[in-house]
């Protein structure tokens, strides 16, 4: 019986000490959290997005070009709203699936140079200072903005 007993822990030990060895080896496999969850998913992501329409539209250097001026008559700040939300989701690794026309067709007709860009960039950079996006997702997210500027921004003559 003592032996039995013995025998039983043994066991027991072997079974606790293989699945402590599982964990740890599914720990070490799983990835790392993608940019969406590190943003904290797509109500932090909305929130950010609408801040950055807000400031965007109103915004006196990016309306000093005409086209971009009559695109903020013509496209209501809620639907850019939720193609920029629905685009970001995407791209940074969430659920979401963009369904709008690509950065070149979206932007051509809208003539941005390079100072609006700057300024677009830097009004970005305000608002996610403004909800303490940590430094390592702010340079993701500007590593994807930046990715989309050839798409954007009409080259320089």
């Amino acid at each position: 019986m003592v032996d039995t007993l013995h025998q039983l822990k043994l066991l027991a030990r072997v079974l606790v000490t293989m699945l402590l060895l599982s964990l740890c080896s599914l720990a070490a496999r799983a990835e790392p959290p993608s940019l969406y969850d590190r943003l904290g998913g797509l109500a932090p992501i909305s929130v950010v997005v609408s801040d950055f329409i807000d400031a965007l539209v109103p915004d006196a250097v990016l309306n000093s070009n005409p086209a971009i001026d009559a695109a903020r008559t013509a496209v209501p700040p809620a639907y850019l709203k939720y193609h920029v939300t629905a685009m970001m989701c995407q791209v940074t690794g969430g659920p979401c699936q963009y369904h709008g026309r690509d950065m070149r067709q979206a932007h051509a007709h809208l003539n941005i140079q390079e100072v609006e860009w700057q300024r677009m960039m830097e009004v970005f950079k305000e608002i996610l200072a403004k909800h303490q996006v940590p430094q390592q997702e702010v340079n993701e997210l500007l590593a994807i903005m930046d990715s989309t500027k050839s798409d954007i921004v009409v080259a320089s003559p």
